[in-house]
């Protein structure tokens, strides 16, 4: 898809703001500073337009941006950041939850996490949840520029063990300073996109 036209159009701190519209919806879901926003502003061709935080566990509402009126990017809160009290964190996995698991609309979940580690608990439970409703997310192997060329292949597959993936293409390793993985991630989201009209 050829974006020209991006606009945060909702920023929503209950379930009662989402918009109302049958535009499809992608999310992005993943730990804290794994790279959501970066990911979202290399997608729609923008430096800084999702807000990039340098500080873990910023953004605490779910943020649609409508992509040419024909869809929305659904960039949700990071978890498992430690510095943010018990109860506001399970606040979070509440309203998160909530709009994994009610929205119609919600068509694709990219699950984000760094290619640099082996995926963690809560990686691993999000992962799960995921698959155990219904969807077939696609795993972004985030700050793939951080890796030399030749260690790319063994850290994939150390993802692909973790999260017990059968289909390599489900994980595209992702850089926002380079823009690699960024064509393969938009073919995936295009035929998302004709098979919904």
């Amino acid at each position: 898809m050829i974006v020209n036209n991006v606009n945060l159009e909702v920023v929503s701190g209950s379930a009662s703001q989402f918009p109302d519209t049958n535009l499809l919806e992608i999310a992005f879901a993943g730990k804290s500073n794994v790279g959501k926003s970066s990911l979202i502003n290399a997608l729609i061709n923008r430096k800084s337009y999702a807000r990039t935080s340098s500080q873990p566990g910023k953004t605490q509402t779910i943020n649609f941006y409508n992509v040419e009126d024909k869809l929305y990017f659904v960039d949700l809160p990071g978890y498992g950041y430690a510095k943010v009290s018990k109860q506001e964190r399970e606040r979070w996995g509440k309203f998160i939850e909530s709009y994994l698991y009610e929205r119609q609309q919600l068509k694709q979940i990219l699950l984000l996490v760094d290619i640099r580690h082996e995926p963690n608990n809560n990686d691993k439970m999000l992962y799960d949840w995921i698959v155990y409703n219904g969807f077939a997310p696609i795993v972004i192997a985030t700050k793939l520029d951080k890796l030399k060329r030749s260690q790319v292949d063994k850290h994939v597959s150390v993802i692909k063990k973790a999260f017990n993936i059968k289909d390599r293409n489900r994980i595209v390793p992702f850089s926002a300073t380079t823009k690699q993985g960024k064509d393969e991630l938009w073919e995936m989201l295009d035929s998302i996109i004709d098979s919904d009209n």
